[in-house]
């Protein structure tokens, strides 16, 4: 399977409570919401967004994404309000081994209520069954414990510490690194 049979025509993926869906221009104000949130943007590899056209340039990054049939994330609608409330995304995709990395973020409103964790299943669901993955892995900061706890709740296994993993915004980060593979989804599903 190649990127561009997912990209090109990004599926609309739905749980309890979201819509996984392609991000729209009509999604910015939203999106500044926790963009410029600095809390939400403190164990991201992203700068806090400063002004609402950071977030519709950034909108416009993901939209040429999509057009070139390259790796996007989803947004996250929560149904109820029917608000953008985060995006989430496998952030790499290695096609030839099988593997994918998810990354997410969250609008700090709906921390700490399963909702990340509940995007999350559907992406390692959507992975192992329509992507043909062996493994899906996902990392944070040592120190960013709530997405820790995303990864756990989703089934992931911590693998380690990546000692200085990632360059970001002009520091050297450790990295816990999680992982779930074929045969673990399957028993777990």
């Amino acid at each position: 399977m190649e990127v561009s049979e997912i990209y090109s025509d990004l599926p609309i993926l739905e749980t309890d409570r979201l819509l996984l869906r392609k991000i729209t221009v009509e999604d910015a104000e939203d999106m500044f919401v926790y963009g410029s949130d600095p809390e939400v943007s403190r164990y991201v590899t992203w700068n806090q967004h400063q002004t609402l056209m950071d977030t519709k340039e950034f909108i416009d990054f993901i939209l040429d994404q999509y057009e070139a049939g390259r790796i996007a994330p989803w947004g996250i609608q929560y149904k109820e309000t029917g608000r953008l409330i985060g995006t989430i995304d496998f952030v790499s995709w290695n096609t030839h081994h099988q593997f994918a990395e998810i990354g997410y973020v969250i609008a700090r409103e709906y921390w700490g209520k399963g909702v990340t964790t509940e995007a999350a299943k559907e992406l390692i669901r959507f992975g192992f069954e329509k992507m043909n993955l062996v493994r899906i892995q996902a990392r944070c900061f040592v120190e960013n414990i709530g997405s820790e706890r995303v990864m756990e709740k989703a089934g992931m296994s911590f693998e380690g510490i990546i000692r200085k993993g990632m360059l970001i915004k002009g520091k050297h980060w450790d990295l816990k690194m999680y992982s779930i593979i074929q045969e673990e989804y399957v028993s777990i599903k």
